[in-house]
């Protein structure tokens, strides 16, 4: 190409300068969409958390500060894993790109640049700490590779001159644009099917594992849940229901992708400081002890003033004191060791809960069932655990497959390394459910509803409070227990203006929550909720 360049006047190497230009950042997306789409089949083949997507998000998700992680929920919600992938598809779309228009000039600089991203995302892989293989890093590799090799053919194409001879003025050949547009074509094609493919294989495990969920057959609870109160649910239009539907449960927890986890080749470890026998578990052995079911509300200690990061549910479970004392663990106040109970996910997650609050009486579990059915994938099937009265980062382990005790002085979990106090119990809160921020209403009878919790204390009484007038006591549902949030409302004879409503609650120990308003981090948030309401 070097000989027919030096023949073009310096307009007719602009132009061409531009078109490799623009071939060079199709082919990097090209590229990278195959070095993706081969990744995908092989983790698809290997282990689909180990893709590139899945393990530089996790790594993502792992080194950024908590700060952002709330900014995050508060403002995207439960969609927040949806956000950040979507995020890195967009910044590998636009490295692609840079890195075709860097080949289109040095060719064997762009495919090294795919080669060094494979590496990234390999390193992210293998040390992710779910990974318990080199083969991790297999996607990553086998995807650069295939990228890295696309990219340097497809620019050879885009410089390669045509297979015609010279016109005869003389002038240059053009590109081959033929050549470029068989292989551009095959490329697109060949790594769709390889995605559809990955689809397919990957989906294979998670039929497995739908298959295992669909066959369980919930046994009745040698301790039943007592009825719920008919006057638990206040019939006011607008109220949270006491009951959350499965469905409508919050989710929030860093795995990219639900973990799809075959019930029947799960096995349950409990080991560490003061077992003494040291044991490990089938879902059937669970199945076959006996179970208790209660109604318990679980907290996000991300959860803002007035959020909706929380819900209750009936839960079906193994008692987890039981396991422990039959393993040998005594809590710290009768002379064992050990203070924490670190329990694993299949994830990688760790989650550190005091050992005193779990053999205390309360009713902490491993949960088998929810709302009558088996746990749902994105609520923990098969086995979760759960702790009354904690937030959920130090109690609510989903995909729970190791339960170690230590002590909190030895190790600090995935949350308290990360800025989070080490012990978080459930903090006071209330919130106003019905009006709606901003919402307008007429003057008259406005009821005021809305939920308080302070699990494991109970709610004793929720106060209501007009603009800065005063604190007007609001009625309260019937207790279902003291793990449960408890519904209030308030009749407020409402006038013509803008007004603002703040809502208080005072658990069973008699502490009224707090009103200065602090952010979740480091255990939770504080402060009244209020709302602005426009009556006219």
């Amino acid at each position: 190409m070097s000989g027919a360049g030096e023949n073009r006047n310096p307009r007719e190497r602009r132009r061409v300068r531009r078109r490799l230009t623009y071939l060079g950042a199709l082919s990097g997306l090209l590229a990278g969409y195959a070095a993706l789409a081969a990744a995908a089949l092989v983790a698809s083949l290997t282990r689909p958390e180990a893709g590139p997507v899945i393990a530089v998000g996790g790594a993502a998700i792992d080194r950024t500060p908590g700060a952002v992680k709330d900014w995050a929920i508060r403002y995207f919600g439960t969609n927040d894993k949806l956000v950040l992938q979507f995020g890195i598809l967009v910044v590998l779309a636009l490295l692609a790109v840079i890195l075709g228009v860097v080949a289109s000039r040095r060719r064997r600089a762009g495919s090294a640049g795919v080669l060094l991203f494979g590496v990234i995302g390999a390193l992210a892989a293998t040390t992710r700490p779910d990974s318990t293989s080199p083969a991790d890093a297999l996607p990553s590799v086998i995807g650069a590779v295939v990228g890295a090799w696309l990219l340097y053919s497809l620019i050879g194409r885009a410089e390669a001159p045509a297979p015609v001879a010279l016109s005869e003025a003389g002038s240059a050949p053009d590109w081959d644009r033929r050549g470029f547009v068989t292989v551009a074509a095959a490329t697109a094609v060949v790594s769709t099917g390889a995605g559809l493919l990955a689809r397919t294989s990957g989906g294979t495990q998670d039929q497995n594992a739908v298959a295992s969920r669909s066959g369980v057959r919930l046994p009745a609870p040698k301790s039943p849940g007592r009825p719920t109160p008919a006057n638990a649910q206040l019939h006011v239009p607008g109220i949270s229901p006491f009951t959350t539907p499965n469905k409508d449960f919050y989710r929030i927890d860093t795995a990219l992708v639900v973990p799809m986890v075959d019930a029947a080749k799960w096995r349950l470890k409990i080991h560490g400081k003061g077992v003494t026998r040291p044991v490990t578990l089938t879902f059937d052995d669970l199945l076959r002890r006996p179970l208790v079911e209660r109604d318990i509300t679980l907290t996000c200690v991300s959860n803002e003033v007035g959020g909706p990061l929380l819900g209750n549910a009936r839960w079906l479970g193994v008692p987890l004191a039981d396991l422990l004392a039959e393993s040998g663990v005594r809590p710290p106040s009768k002379g064992g060791p050990a203070n924490q109970l670190v329990a694993r996910s299949v994830d990688g997650m760790t989650i550190g809960t005091p050992v005193e609050a779990v053999m205390d009486g309360r009713d902490a579990m491993l949960a088998l069932g929810m709302n009558g059915q088996p746990l749902p994938f994105k609520h923990g099937f098969p086995v979760r655990m759960l702790v009354p009265g904690l937030y959920g980062y130090v109690s609510a382990c989903k995909w729970i497959r190791d339960i170690e005790l230590t002590t909190f002085d030895a190790y600090d979990a995935y949350w308290v390394q990360r800025g989070w106090a080490q012990q978080a119990p459930v903090k006071t809160e209330s919130r106003i459910d019905t009006p709606k921020p901003f919402a307008s209403r007429k003057p008259g009878t406005v009821m005021v509803a809305g939920v308080a919790w302070a699990q494991h204390r109970g709610i004793e009484k929720v106060e209501v409070r007009v603009d800065d007038g005063p604190w007007r006591t609001a009625t309260l549902a019937a207790q279902d227990s003291r793990d449960t949030w408890r519904q209030w409302s308030y009749p407020w004879q409402a006038t013509s203006g803008r007004h603002h409503l703040t809502v208080r609650a005072t658990d069973g120990t008699g502490r009224t929550q707090p009103s200065k308003r602090t952010g979740p981090v480091p255990s939770g948030a504080t402060g009244w909720h209020s709302i602005l309401v426009e009556v006219g």
